[in-house]
């Protein structure tokens, strides 16, 4: 059994072509940025949205003491609920939702297999993504081995920040590794993902001795690496990867701090400001003179 928290059709922008991206929970790192915090916890999350909430009372019931109203204002004990079969769809409004389930590898496949004629005419295929797909155990493997059967390209976004054996597991299925590069400074990558860069960069030795393709991909965050110095180094490691001949420039949003302030977590990226898209044609520029194609994603 594998936990997800999205399978997303149509999706356009996690590999070539029409594509089915399945998002799956869990992520050993904790970056302060991140654009899905309902992603790092592998298990069932409770968002809830105050706006939306009638208070009908179907969730004070169903929460056994641990969701309660005080002064009109609804408290969730997140750290002592453990039994989320009985709070999912318990709310009539939407207000209160579980984010992420068990799924089997036939309920996994069922979903993807839907949208086989899109991936035959553009090209497509299904993206897995997180989280980190790559911390699930290792039935991820067979998931994989049973799309590939089908004939269906299968790219995998990750970041790299796993033990070998896990990627390695599932190399004879994955075309493209869409692989995250945050930074090449040890001590601000431990600091504001809580990860260890020896690892990654170890990973992305072994990925590119593999012969398998790689796309490098930057989170560009204003106070962590949005300066000249930082991303001129990236590229210049990408460059020099034998298998990736592509980059792409994700620009910072803060789009998410509603998803903090749902999952009752402190977004503290909320006040950094948005990178704009023409804030990177320079660095972009400087990828392709390096002889990378370079994109700067949505």
């Amino acid at each position: 059994m594998l936990s997800v928290f999205n399978i997303q059709r149509y999706s356009l922008y996690d590999g070539g072509g029409v594509r089915t991206t399945v998002f799956f929970k869990g992520c050993p790192l904790h970056c302060q940025w991140c654009n899905n915090p309902e992603s790092i916890d592998p298990f069932p999350s409770i968002m809830f949205d105050e706006r939306s909430c009638h208070a009908f009372g179907d969730c004070l019931k169903a929460g056994e003491g641990y969701i309660f109203q005080s002064d009109g204002v609804l408290h969730i004990d997140r750290e002592h609920i453990t039994c989320f079969s009985r709070l999912r769809d318990i709310c009539p409004s939407k207000a209160l939702q579980i984010c992420g389930r068990i799924m089997s590898i036939e309920e996994i496949l069922s979903e993807v297999m839907k949208d086989v004629p899109f991936y035959s005419m553009s090209g497509g295929g299904v993206t897995i993504s997180g989280g980190e797909p790559f911390a699930q155990d290792h039935i991820l493997s067979t998931l994989l081995s049973e799309i590939k059967s089908a004939g269906i390209h299968i790219s995998a976004e990750t970041s790299l920040h796993i033990p070998w054996a896990s990627i390695e597991r599932c190399l004879g299925s994955v075309d493209v590794f869409l692989a995250d590069l945050k930074h090449l400074n040890a001590e601000k990558f431990q600091r504001f993902t809580g990860g260890n860069l020896d690892l990654v960069l170890d990973n992305f030795k072994n990925l590119d001795n593999s012969g398998k393709t790689i796309v490098v991909r930057v989170p560009v965050i204003p106070g962590f690496n949005f300066s000249e110095p930082e991303l001129f180094q990236i590229i210049d490691f990408a460059a020099n990867l034998k298998n990736a001949a592509e980059i792409n420039f994700i620009p910072f949003h803060s789009l998410a701090k509603e998803k903090y302030a749902m999952l009752g977590k402190e977004y503290i990226f909320g006040n950094q400001r948005n990178v704009e898209k023409h804030e990177l044609l320079p660095y972009a520029g400087y990828a392709e003179k390096k002889g990378l194609i370079a994109k700067i994603l949505n």
